[in-house]
């Protein structure tokens, strides 16, 4: 019998504590992130499930959960196979990244809920020229590699 997933509210006290000493770029707590691709996907249709990945979606890429803990975690197998899938690996190159997330049932959702949180013009703006043009540049690839529509010209 499979046990059944945790509660969006436990998902979300575990991602928020597991994350709490870190950061984004900007310097602001990276659970302002999380939140903002949970409340992204859901506003894109999401279920429960990918609301759950949207939460987790950088604990194990940031070595803040651990793969066996994902392993053993009382999540829904679609939920942890969109944590996989959205968990970069070190030297991958940006289109096997994309082709997993393409293959990967849901995942494409919660990444075009990261990507466009990502790349929001306010987030953006806080940074130094140098650093807003690379990111900008990696998240319009990445956005390519997906088959997404530049949210930014509205290609």
């Amino acid at each position: 019998m499979t046990p059944t997933p945790l509660p969006l509210p436990e998902v979300e006290a575990l991602a928020r504590a597991a994350h709490q000493d870190q950061t984004d770029k900007a310097g602001r707590p990276y659970a302002e992130h999380l939140r903002a691709v949970a409340e992204g996907v859901r506003a894109r249709g999401g279920d429960d499930e990918q609301i759950a990945a949207a939460w987790l979606h950088d604990a194990v890429e940031d070595d803040k959960l651990s793969e066996q803990w994902l392993d053993e975690a009382a999540l829904s197998r679609r939920t942890k196979d969109v944590v996989r899938a959205l968990t970069k690996r070190a030297g991958e190159p940006p289109e096997a990244y994309a082709a997993r997330i393409l293959a990967t049932p849901g995942a494409l959702l919660v990444k075009e809920a990261d990507l466009a949180h990502n790349a929001d013009p306010a987030r953006l703006a806080v940074l130094d020229a140098a650093t807003r043009t690379r990111l900008t540049e990696k998240y319009a690839r990445m956005r390519a590699l997906l088959g997404l529509k530049d949210e930014s010209s509205g290609e």
